[in-house]
This record gives C-alpha cells, sequence and structure tokens, in this order.
C-alpha cells in the first residue's frame, strides 16, 4: 500500500505523462519489496528515506520511504532543475518525514 503525505499525490500528477507513469511504476517496484532503477539514499531527511530519479521530459524526484510493514509512503514529489537538491525541498520531505513518524507512534 502507498499512503501520500501531504500534497505529494497531487504533486505527482503533475508531472508529464512519461514521468507520472515511470515513478508509478517505481513505486509499484518499491511495494513489491524491489528496488527502484534509479533511486539514491537522502540520510538527510531521515533514515531510510530514499529518492526515486526518473529521467524523462525533464528531471523528476519522488522522496519515500518503505521501512515500515504496512505502507510505502510518499513524503514528496517534485521536478529537479538543478543539480542539487533544493533545500525547500528537503524541508518539505524532512517536515513530512516527521509527521509520518508522529503519526506512527500511536500505533506502535
Amino acid at each position: 500500500m502507498v499512503k501520500w503525505t501531504g500534497s505529494a499525490r497531487i504533486d505527482l500528477r503533475g508531472f508529464p505523462k512519461e514521468a507520472r507513469e515511470v515513478a508509478g511504476y517505481q513505486l509499484f517496484q518499491v511495494q513489491q519489496g524491489c528496488d527502484p532503477a534509479d533511486w539514491k539514499p537522502m540520510s538527510t531527511v531521515g533514515p531510510g528515506v530514499r529518492e526515486i530519479r526518473v529521467h524523462t521530459q525533464g528531471e523528476h524526484r519522488v522522496i519515500y520511504v518503505a521501512k515500515f510493514e504496512d505502507a510505502v509512503y510518499v513524503l514528496h514529489a517534485f521536478e529537479k532543475k538543478t543539480q542539487k537538491t533544493r533545500k525547500a525541498d528537503v524541508e518539505v520531505a524532512r517536515r513530512r518525514f516527521r509527521e509520518v513518524l508522529w503519526h506512527r507512534s500511536g500505533r506502535e
């Protein structure tokens, strides 16, 4: 199961069609317990957080965490316009990761 945080689902839906399809397939791979085709760890966001890198019609990124048994949490989805990830995008993902941890703390 995928759980979307904040505006991540709406933001991903705003990707161009091909980028949206690639991102969706890569999230499906993650749900199946596989690694996405192109990813990197995002330890600056939090432990276990990863970034899917989509290279179609520009550069797009999907930041997620899949270390919990109940779901893959998509923290942020955005178009990348520079080589370095903008601090604002890292902060959005970090804030949403903290929210996921806070909401989950009531369950465990």
